[in-house]
Order: structure tokens, then C-alpha cells, then sequence
């Protein structure tokens, strides 16, 4: 679904991503782990068409990257609710957007606030509704529109711990659903460890894939039962030894 070759990308004649090679499978969810500044958003804002392509060759579902593309779905670590929208009105924006009609848009935007725990709240506004919840609204947004490839830029990030895990939960009972490809950007490894099937470990920098790691523990998953396995451990302790003297660079610059 996504090949990534060679691909260079810099700002001002500083570099920020460098020779980055990468596939991701249909169906596969990929995560992306990395230290502060390494290019993990500007990789996904190639991906996203929101960056060009400046060196290297992109393909996302056999074409080139372009914003605004009804296969691709891109959600941000805040909510971006409209505040004078309802829940279900929110969850169906993307599918309003695409010319969808009313009594389609809401059946398809109930079901994935349904699905992500939200039945009761389909006639809230963003002011009535909490951090977690509103989290849960954008989550829908997505799923509604059911798009062939979801990128998330720390999605889960601004959520209090309690909240991330049930979030966490929620976009996954949905995910093994649907199963679309989906790319995460995450500074969580427990996160990355607990979502993806696999993850790649870039350095400090300007940015590189230093390591690619298969994450095999079964699915379904749950992220509040997996952070007590032992292969969990396993696999945060080998990544870890592999970033932390990258992220260790990255302060020191």
C-alpha cells in the first residue's frame, strides 16, 4: 500500500530525512518511533501530500502522494472538533466533504461513534463532551469515511494515561474490523509496541531508519492487558537499547 524509496527531504538546506526506504503492507499498521526532530511528522506529511516529494520516489495505493485524497485519512494529536457540530455531525465530516448525502452520512457516522463507545453521545457538542471522549469523536471522523490508509501523528498523545489506554482499545476493536494500512508517528514505545505490527526505530537527526523490529504478539490485543506480558518487556527493553543513544543525540544538539 505505501513504498517509500530513497526518499531526502530537508528545509533550508538542512536535511531532515535522509535515504529512507520503507514498505508497509496492506492491512498492516506500521508505527514510527524516533527522538524529537528526527522527521517523523515531515515523513508523514510526505505521505500525506502535505509535504512534496523533493528526492526519492513515493507511492501511496499505487500513486503519488496528493492532499485531500478520499483513500487517505490523516488524524492530528488534538481533536480539531468543530465546536458548533455535534458529535455525529463531526464523525461525518469527512463523509459531508465527499458529497456524501445526510441520511447516509449519519447512518455511517453513528455506526463508527457506535463503534468507538459513543452511542450515547451522537447529539453532544465538543463542550459537553471530555478530553478522551472528544479523542474517541475524531477517531470516528475517521473510521466513518473508511479510508484505505489512516496516518496518525500522535494521536493518543494529549490524552491523561487512564484515557490513552481506553482510546488505545477503542482504535483497535475498530482497526481489526477494518483493517486498513495504517502509519503511526508515536514517542510512546509502549504505545507503538502494544498497536503496530511492526516498528521502525529511526535515529536522531537528520532522520534514518536505524532498525525495523517485528512485533509478534497476537492479535486481537488489548492495550491495558499486553503491558504486563513478558514479550511486551522483551521488546520495549531491545528498542529502548536501540534509541536511547539516539535520543540522547538529539538533546545534546
Amino acid at each position: 500500500m505505501i513504498t517509500v524509496s530513497e526518499l531526502n527531504h530537508g528545509y533550508a538546506g538542512r536535511p531532515v530525512l535522509t535515504d529512507i526506504d520503507l514498505t508497509v503492507g496492506d492491512g498492516e499498521f506500521l508505527a514510527v518511533v524516533g527522538p524529537s526532530g528526527c522527521g517523523k511528522t515531515t515523513l508523514l506529511n510526505v505521505l500525506a501530500g502535505l509535504e512534496p516529494v523533493q528526492a526519492g520516489t513515493v507511492s501511496v495505493s499505487g500513486k503519488p502522494p496528493r492532499a485531500g485524497r478520499r483513500d487517505v485519512g490523516y488524524m492530528l494529536a488534538r481533536d480539531c472538533l468543530l465546536p458548533w457540530r455535534r458529535a455525529i455531525d463531526n464523525a461525518g465530516l469527512a463523509l459531508e466533504t465527499h458529497g456524501v448525502g445526510k441520511a447516509e452520512r449519519n447512518k455511517k457516522a453513528n455506526a463508527a461513534l457506535t463503534a468507538v463507545g459513543l452511542a450515547h453521545a451522537t447529539d453532544l457538542y465538543p463542550a459537553q463532551l471530555s478530553h478522551g471522549m472528544r479523542q474517541r469523536v475524531a477517531l470516528a471522523r475517521v473510521f466513518a469515511a473508511a479510508p484505505d490508509v489512516i496516518l496518525l501523528d500522535e494521536p493518543f498523545s494529549a490524552l491523561d494515561p487512564q484515557n490513552r489506554v481506553l482510546v488505545q482499545d477503542a482504535f483497535l476493536g475498530v482497526w481489526e474490523k477494518q483493517r486498513c494500512t495504517v502509519v503511526l508517528i508515536t514517542h510512546d514505545l509502549g504505545e507503538a509496541i502494544c498497536l503496530a505490527d511492526r516498528v521502525v526505530v529511526m535515529s536522531a537527526s537528520p532522520g534514518r531508519i536505524k532498525n525495523v523490529y517485528d512485533v509478534p504478539l497476537q492479535r486481537p490485543r488489548s492495550a491495558a492487558d499486553l503491558r504486563g506480558a513478558p514479550d511486551f518487556h522483551q521488546l520495549y527493553e531491545a528498542m529502548w537499547a536501540d534509541l536511547r543513544g539516539e535520543v540522547e543525540r538529539a538533546a545534546q544538539v
